[in-house]
């Protein structure tokens, strides 16, 4: 499966107002635009979609700008992935509106249990990671000091 540029785009999106949600600061697309290195008015499409879906929340004037509609930890990737892709089916016959019979094949099929096992895995992974879960994920990379950097010549601890 290969992620798409709208999911990609957009989550990086949603990312940078999950950062600025504790703040209750709101952010403008060119703001999230330049943070994150990507083209304006592509943002802005995806950025207008998340909103019509209920995600993000939007202020008009001198002071406006864009906010998550629900705190980080109640927003999903699944979420964000569904509403500017769609839904995650890697063949036909995993899909939601796949009618059983329509496939020739079906019975004979020894492959469909396998994509529906990787559809169900990649489900699992989206709809159990929250917009926090990322920032959380992002803090701790950037707190991490490798166990060389604690250690003294001699081999033991010095506080960090």
């Amino acid at each position: 499966m290969k992620v798409s540029t709208r999911v990609h785009y957009g989550l990086r999106a949603m990312t940078e107002l999950a950062r600025s949600y504790r703040d209750d600061r709101l952010l403008s697309i060119a703001e999230i635009a330049r943070s994150e290195g990507l083209p304006l008015a592509y943002l802005e499409q995806l950025v207008g979609e998340l909103r019509r879906a209920g995600l993000v929340e939007g202020t008009r004037g001198v002071r406006g700008g864009y906010r998550l509609a629900r705190a980080p930890e109640a927003i999903t990737v699944g979420e964000i992935y569904r509403i500017l892709e769609g839904e995650v089916a890697p063949v036909d016959c995993t899909a939601e509106d796949y009618l059983p019979g329509s496939c020739a094949r079906e019975p004979v099929c020894l492959s469909r249990g396998i994509w529906a096992r990787v559809q169900a895995a990649i489900l699992g992974v989206l709809d159990s990671t929250s917009l926090d879960d990322l920032l959380i994920s992002e803090a701790l990379q950037h707190h991490f000091v490798p166990l060389q950097s604690v250690t003294t010549t001699r081999g033991e601890f010095a506080h960090a």
